[in-house]
């Protein structure tokens, strides 16, 4: 439940009891907030009081009228505007001059209630009130989020930059400091290292540059009749060298053409992603079955493999940002951790999803459904 403190200043105590009986049983709901917004109501007689009374309640909206015995509201208002105060002031008197609505405006207050008002009108003002003071916190709390979310992901990328420029830098001093001898062949292995490890971070940015173009929406989206099984052929054909060099047999299990509205380069990055894992992570004489389907306008791509699988553990966190399976068997295998967390975005885009079966020692199965549609460019930037 979400609850605001009113702190009402009124010397007349009709006035007081009133108004706390009903802003106190007051209750509103914003599309913003999942629970109801409740009010507690606290009442003083003088200004004098109400900054006393501060020291230990704080209010979130200020009720005050204007005319009181000692220091006016006017007077408090102007105080309390120059101190290091966060609440909203509603303005209340009995004199509803535009001149004092002016002034109060001017000096600090957000709203103006005249006297005499009904229970429906305080309650208004009050809900006004609330309502800007619920936005300024949610916009406080998403820039919060917004700082969390970027020094996080500053964080991991920092991580899997600094394994690669520590071993590239440690391959150079070998090389400076001549510890191979003075033949240049010596340091072969050394130079396609750090070759390798080069390729893994610019495999990195790409990933890291298309992930942000899909989620910024900035990527330019070309929409045309595509026919998935030529697609996917064409994946398989990039992989087939790697898939025949450890003897790992591709298997299609669709009839061409199975036609989809869609942007074509997302669809490769799908299907490369999937094929090239399921190659990647297989065992040796392995096998990968690729099977596509159509239904009333769902496309079905189900990827399985028979390699090395994963655990419920690992496989639920195989979709976030840089999530790399780190064990025996992925040790020397390249990734930047991007790839499956693109092509879940991807997926969404078309109203669809990709899920994945796995058991350790059996291998994975991928299947991503995507709906064969054009979103038009308001769906896109949702």
């Amino acid at each position: 439940m979400f609850n605001i403190n009113v702190l009402v200043v009124d010397d007349e105590v009709n006035m007081l009891s009133g108004m706390q009986r009903v802003i106190s049983r007051y209750t509103m709901n914003l599309n913003e907030i999942d629970s109801p917004i409740t009010f507690t109501v606290k009442t003083v007689e003088t200004a004098e009081a109400a900054l006393e009374i501060m020291q230990r309640f704080e209010p979130d909206i200020l009720l005050l009228d204007q005319n009181l015995p000692g220091m006016s509201g006017l007077d408090l208002l102007s105080q309390i505007t120059d101190g290091d105060y966060s609440f909203l002031t509603i303005m209340v008197t009995a004199y509803a001059t535009l001149e004092t609505a002016i002034s109060s405006i001017k000096s600090g207050a957000f709203d103006f209630l005249p006297k005499p008002f009904t229970p429906k009108e305080l309650r208004s003002a009050v809900s006004k009130a609330a309502q800007k003071l619920i936005m300024e916190r949610r916009v406080i709390q998403l820039q919060d989020e917004k700082k969390k979310v970027r020094f996080q992901f500053i964080s991991v990328l920092g991580h899997e930059l600094k394994a690669p420029l520590n071993a590239i830098e440690g391959y150079l001093y070998m090389v400076k400091d001549r510890v191979a001898g003075e033949e240049v062949v010596s340091y072969d292995k050394m130079v396609d290292r750090c070759q390798n490890r080069i390729g893994d971070m610019k495999m990195l940015v790409a990933d890291l540059l298309e992930m942000t173009k899909i989620e910024s929406g900035e990527r330019k989206r070309e929409f045309e009749n595509i026919d998935i099984c030529a697609v996917a052929q064409e994946s398989i054909e990039t992989m087939l060298p790697d898939a025949q060099k450890r003897n790992i047999v591709i298997n299609t299990h669709y009839n061409s053409p199975i036609m989809m509205n869609a942007d074509s380069e997302e669809i490769q990055m799908i299907l490369n992603n999937l094929i090239s894992n399921a190659v990647k992570y297989n065992k040796d004489d392995g096998t990968v079955d690729i099977s596509i389907s159509e239904s009333h306008g769902t496309i079905s791509i189900e990827v399985k493999d028979s390699g090395i699988g994963l655990s419920e553990d690992e496989a639920a966190k195989l979709f976030k940002d840089f999530a790399r399976i780190k064990k025996t068997e992925t040790r020397n295998i390249a990734g930047s951790g991007l790839g499956l967390s693109t092509i879940k975005k991807i997926a969404q885009l078309y109203n669809g999803d990709i899920t994945l079966k796995s058991k350790p020692g059996e291998g994975s199965t991928f299947r991503a459904e995507l709906i064969s549609q054009v979103l038009d460019s308001e769906e896109l930037k949702s």
